[in-house]
């Protein structure tokens, strides 16, 4: 089982499969006087599983109804979490709507009855999948980051034109947008409790994470897809895949993406092969319009001092932020003292009355991709050694997902070297 993904994206870009199909309020859900949301979910591991629960707690007219994984054993194990998701498992039936291989999410995204579909695959498969849903008419729950190189960004940026045209609602894992303490913290910055902000600095600093050993059975792509995190092909590296919270933060509060990266980074601890091409800490300075600045961090090295915020200075305090907890110092002292609750179900409470029509209509992709496109800029300026403008970065040509997926050889990519890694 092969699927040519160039071909696949040169296709989609300028098809728009059923862009006059659906009314208002788009979707398969919107055509059924049925109160049921049918939601089918694509990958199977710990965040997709993750998903699939929040979005059963967000609103009782959910249904899990469909699953799909590149491997069999990823999703019978995640099956197995939702049926014993005590009160949540009387709403998963998925049957024998369970498909697996590289065109799984074909298979799934085929059959009518579902209306929404979780993504969460590694990222690498994201903009592939996510043009294949909104094509096929369903609202989409969006794992972050959204691509891993400027080619898929452009994908997801088309996709979500064509996701509007067809009012199907996007929503993006980018829970701290959906979170209480930021959406009050934002505010306080919008109705100058911090002055005017002339600088920011995000981090995401913590130690290793989950490696999958290779098995003498695995093809070269079975292992690099179990052990997804360590290439960059598939995740985009930490920076991309984890890093990119913090800097949506930053973008969120400077009113967009930046201008600029000037980066540095490298793979100090984890040399290893089963840690494959990928850097375990970075720098990036990002300039933003106006000449405002933020300083990125992000390190994964065990035994390191951890750090996961942000930090936004303005002429008259400082506003610092990191989940559950809102704090200014200055001029204006201000602290987050409500109740945050889990922001993992409020992105989903929000994209559910988005396909509802409970609420506002919800496209969160463009915005994502841009935030996703952000942390590839600081991976590219770091891997090259190179500064690089956003123009550079939305119009690179750099596209590191193979060309087909089928199980078989595929040599690990040679780590990134600064000053000979050449810039795309």
């Amino acid at each position: 089982m092969s699927i040519t993904r160039r071909e696949f994206m040169k296709t989609a870009a300028v098809t728009g499969v059923g862009a006059a199909t659906f009314p208002a309020f788009g979707g398969a859900w919107h055509r059924s006087n049925d109160e049921t949301i049918r939601v089918g979910v694509i990958g199977c591991g710990g965040r997709g599983t993750g998903a699939a629960i929040n979005s059963l707690e967000a609103h009782h007219s959910t249904r899990i109804v469909a699953m799909a994984d590149l491997f069999e054993d990823r999703l019978n194990g995640s099956l197995g979490w939702l049926k014993n998701a005590d009160e949540l498992a009387e709403r998963v039936d998925v049957g024998d709507r369970r498909f697996t291989g590289f065109d799984a999410y074909k298979q799934l995204l085929a059959l009518d009855e579902i209306d929404l579909v979780i993504l969460a695959t590694p990222p690498g498969f994201r903009p592939i999948h996510f043009a294949a849903a909104i094509d096929a008419g369903k609202h989409v729950f969006l794992e972050k980051p959204v691509a891993v190189d400027p080619a898929g960004v452009r994908a997801v940026i088309e996709a979500s034109r064509r996701a509007d045209q067809q009012r199907l609602s996007v929503v993006t894992g980018t829970q701290r947008r959906h979170e209480p303490s930021y959406l009050q913290a934002i505010e306080q910055i919008r109705i100058g409790s911090i002055g005017d902000v002339h600088s920011a600095r995000c981090a995401w600093n913590q130690g290793g994470l989950w490696v999958h050993d290779r098995k003498p059975e695995y093809t070269d792509m079975e292992w690099q897809c179990r052990n997804w995190l360590y290439f960059c092909w598939l995740s985009g590296d930490h920076i991309v895949e984890q890093h990119v919270h913090n800097l949506d933060v930053i973008n969120w509060v400077m009113g967009g993406p930046p201008e600029r990266a000037y980066g540095m980074g490298g793979r100090q601890v984890r040399t290893d092969e089963k840690y494959g091409d990928i850097f375990d800490h970075f720098a990036v300075e990002y300039e933003y319009a106006g000449g405002r600045r933020c300083l990125s961090f992000c390190r994964q090295q065990d035994g390191t001092d951890g750090r996961v915020e942000e930090s936004v200075f303005g002429t008259q305090g400082t506003l610092t932020t990191r989940p559950g907890f809102a704090v200014i110092d200055g001029k204006a002292r201000w602290r987050f003292t409500g109740n945050n609750g889990n922001p993992y179900v409020h992105e989903h409470v929000n994209l559910l009355r988005s396909v509802r029509g409970d609420g506002p209509y919800l496209n969160e992709a463009k915005r994502v991709a841009e935030s996703t496109l952000t942390a590839i800029m600081g991976r590219i300026s770091a891997y090259t050694g190179k500064a690089v403008t956003w123009d550079q970065a939305m119009s690179s040509q750099l596209d590191i997902v193979p060309g087909e997926f089928a199980f078989g050889d595929r040599p690990t990519p040679e780590v990134p070297v600064p000053g000979r890694t050449p810039l795309i």
